[in-house]
């Protein structure tokens, strides 16, 4: 549905994105992650027919981004960080008025408007001023903008910014209900969305593509073993040192944890790939004459693979 091929975007001698390729099946939702001014920007104004790319390829539904920008842009919907509202507009009529620009016919316009401001959950709010509604309520508006039309594709750049916890969850699952019937990207910082959102991830780091995976499969590799949190009295020192000697121990590390008791650590440790070593970390310890106080299983969470991967240029394509 989406296919980015080798794409670029230089201002001047400043490369703002480069060699950028990755694609979307229908239906599926993607998460385009990055830090600030990795290109995530960028990337979804050129998707979006806002700026043209310096080289490279990319098609909607078929249809070249360049070559045919007007189709393109009537298969897609698009929100951006700051919604484009009118804000003495009446819900009903802003959205209205939308869907005339995109070319919603005049027959089906209040069907499609109000089966917008359905899925948006609006009805009740439909003959209220913009201006006058919360800022959970005003991004529901704006992704209601973006499929009045009901495009094939949606592209949502931070849709949850500046919204609290329980507006988060509720854009979080109209942005659910809608994978199936619309192909996503959702550009957003908060890590947690991603997991309990999307499908799969892609991650861009100073304008290059530096993964693509599902985040099942890109937390399994970074974590490169199972890993463990112990709570052990001892020294973190001496600790280490006899855990180390363990050939199926890749990494043991003191956790800074300056709410435990006194004379107790927290230790992590990371175990060599396919290897499962707890009973004999736990045998080790005990042996040794310490006091095991807690022991349990971690796995890297989106946030390690995320700061891992854009910290350094690794590839991680699958």
């Amino acid at each position: 549905m989406i296919k980015v091929e080798h794409l670029s975007k230089t201002y001047g001698s400043t490369p703002a994105i480069q060699d950028v390729t990755f694609a979307v099946q229908p239906g599926e939702i993607l998460g385009f992650l990055g830090p600030n001014g990795a290109g995530k920007t960028t990337t979804m104004r050129i998707l979006a027919g806002y700026l043209p790319a310096s080289s490279g390829t990319a098609s909607i539904a078929g249809y070249d981004v360049h070559e045919d920008s007007m189709a393109v842009r009537r298969s897609i919907g698009y929100l951006p960080e700051t919604p484009p509202l009118y804000s003495e507009m009446t819900v009903e009529g802003f959205l209205l008025f939308v869907a005339q620009l995109k070319g919603v016919k005049s027959r089906d316009r209040k069907r499609k408007v109000y089966s917008a401001m359905e899925r948006c959950n609006l009805i009740e709010k439909r003959k209220v001023l913009i201006r006058k509604l919360s800022k959970g309520f005003r991004q529901r508006v704006g992704i209601a903008q973006a499929i009045v039309h009901d495009p094939p594709v949606i592209i949502l750049d931070e849709p949850t910014v500046g919204l609290d916890p329980r507006q988060i969850i509720e854009v979080r699952n109209l942005i659910k209900s809608l994978a199936g019937e619309h192909t996503i990207i959702l550009s957003t910082h908060i890590l947690p969305e991603v997991s309990m959102t999307c499908s799969r991830v892609t991650i861009i780091n100073r304008g290059r593509i530096v993964a693509t995976n599902t985040p099942e499969n890109l937390m399994e590799q970074i974590a490169g073993g199972i890993g463990y949190e112990l709570e052990v009295e001892g020294n973190a020192l001496t600790i280490k040192k006899i855990l180390q000697v363990l050939p199926e121990v890749r990494l043991v590390e003191a956790i800074p944890a300056p709410d435990l008791p006194e004379k107790r650590c927290l230790i992590r440790v990371v175990s060599e790939r396919g290897a499962e070593p707890g009973d004999k970390i736990a045998s080790r310890l005990v042996g040794a004459g310490l006091s095991l106080y807690e022991m349990r299983r971690t796995v890297a969470s989106l946030e390690d693979v995320f700061l891992e991967l854009t910290m350094e240029d690794t590839l991680v394509q699958g």
